[in-house]
């Protein structure tokens, strides 16, 4: 037995959403003519709190429709600490929506004033502009922590004093509404553009919701089409979407239990560094001394983690992983580390 912990990506589609796929109703998606990816975007958009959704292949392509729609060519959007949209979407923000980068705050997290310091002055017109601020909630590089909902709304407020647009990478924003008991729609308010996740937590085999207001989406709708992200009969994998927000929201604080779980026994393991107030979600970073040969260890005894730096550890908690398969993975540390 394989105990798959390196990412929430790995999960695949239940029977039932198997069947829910096979028996979609199915349009030109082209013409507007699938019904079941209308199905989707409506019932997405209202959890949003959102007046429309567009399904998208993925998470960058929905980061993507949102640098092209708030920025031009030359422009600066301000990130946190290793941001998804630098580090893992292949260049795509330099080489698609031809925009640069700024780093605001450290580990993630930023606050308004930390957002000032990062806004090039607009008078400077040798200099990039400003245009968008992006933020990452739950971000991923920092083990999946969640913004402080109070802290979200100042930033959003004084990016909007500056004629700032304001845009949610929400990969993993059902996490963060799950782990503070609140509705996602609270956390995606403050944002002109979300881009959430269907194919991670929620178990869908494919696909991210871009979701805003209707003038934003039908001009994201342009994008999606330029970049090839346009597809006929593309209910099937709506519809596998929308059964994953109708029957797999609930069970998220389960991930995130198993999570914390892992984290307390690693936590009493020598050579293991682990903060445990880190571990918020369902994602969990440790420290070992040869994060890539632990990994490797780790996966001829069944377990497979995710090297996250030389001397880090990635685990992620899913859908298709149980509490006792958590516990034996955490057994299976502890007895590495002990030879």
């Amino acid at each position: 037995m394989t105990i798959d912990l390196r990412s929430d990506t790995v999960t695949r589609p239940s029977d039932a959403m198997r069947e829910a796929m096979a028996q979609a109703p199915v349009g030109d998606d082209i013409y507007g003519e699938d019904p079941s990816a209308k199905a989707l975007e409506a019932y997405a958009a209202q959890l949003l709190g959102k007046e429309a959704a567009l399904f998208v292949s993925s998470g960058t392509m929905g980061n993507q429709l949102a640098l092209l729609l708030h920025c031009k060519s030359g422009d600066d959007v301000i990130i946190g600490e290793h941001a998804h949209c630098k580090l893992y979407e292949s260049g795509a923000g330099g080489a698609i929506a031809g925009v640069q980068f700024t780093v605001a705050g450290t580990g993630g997290l930023f606050d308004a004033d930390e957002l000032d310091a990062a806004v090039y002055p607009t008078a400077a017109y040798y200099m990039p502009r400003t245009r968008l601020v992006t933020v990452e909630n739950t971000h991923n590089r920092a083990g999946g922590i969640v913004w402080d909902p109070a802290t979200v709304a100042s930033v959003a407020e004084r990016a909007r004093s500056k004629g700032l647009a304001v845009h949610l990478d929400g990969a993993r924003i059902w996490n963060a509404a799950a782990a503070l008991g609140r509705p996602v729609a609270e956390f995606c308010e403050p944002f002109d553009t979300v881009t959430a996740c269907l194919s991670k937590g929620l178990g869908a085999p494919v696909g991210s919701i871009f979701a805003g207001s209707r003038e934003a989406v039908a001009e994201a709708h342009r994008f999606r089409k330029m970049l090839g992200g346009a597809m006929r009969q593309v209910g099937i994998l709506c519809a596998g979407g929308l059964f994953a927000l109708q029957n797999n929201l609930a069970r998220l604080s389960q991930d995130h239990e198993n999570a914390l779980s892992f984290a307390k026994v690693l936590a009493e393991v020598p050579g293991v560094s682990i903060s445990l107030e880190r571990v918020q979600t369902n994602i969990v970073l440790f420290d070992v001394p040869d994060a890539p040969a632990f990994a490797e260890t780790m996966r001829e005894r069944g377990v497979l983690l995710s090297p996250f730096g030389p001397g880090t550890i990635r685990v992620v908690t899913h859908l298709d992983v149980s509490a006792s398969d958590v516990a034996h993975a955490a057994a299976a540390v502890r007895e590495v580390m002990a030879t």
